[in-house]
């Protein structure tokens, strides 16, 4: 699979229904809200900017990040999700390599941070192999890591 193929496109009336049809794994569906409520939330926080994630001209993920300093003094990362048929193919790391161009290009971005379950494995290995720090900040049930960008 050419990952190249991997594009961001903000969440618009031709894709964000198929963006609340995508699924997760049995053993993922724990670790995160759905992407209907991502697509709500984004409704009436105006700072938040959802995707979707396309392979070629499918609709295979969903992500979000606020465009607004938060907690940590960085911008939060909301969702990065993939359909359950299409993980393991590098959508996800491509995905998420695009969304940290995107946000590099915000004014007086110096930190990006994702929270996420500490036991949800895949997770934890694509954010610590783009560079995310664990700190040791954790926020209810997850810990939270942070990508510092250099300006």
């Amino acid at each position: 699979m050419n990952v190249e193929n991997v594009k961001l496109v903000e969440l618009n009336e031709e894709n964000w229904y198929e963006c609340c049809e995508l699924e997760l794994t049995s053993e993922q569906e724990g670790y995160m809200e759905s992407n209907a409520v991502s697509i709500a939330q984004s409704k009436f926080v105006p700072t938040l900017k959802p995707y979707a994630i396309y392979f070629e001209d499918r609709v295979v993920g969903f992500l979000m990040y606020n465009t607004v300093k938060e907690e940590l003094d960085g911008h939060w990362v909301y969702r990065i999700m993939v359909d359950k048929e299409f993980q393991g193919k590098g959508i996800g790391r491509a995905a998420t390599k695009l969304m940290i161009l995107e946000i590099e290009k915000m004014r007086n971005a110096e930190k990006i941070v994702v929270g996420y379950h500490p036991m949800n494995p895949g997770a934890h290995k694509l954010y610590s192999s783009l560079g995310f720090v664990d700190n040791g900040d954790r926020f209810g049930k997850e810990m939270a890591v942070v990508k510092y960008i250099n300006q």
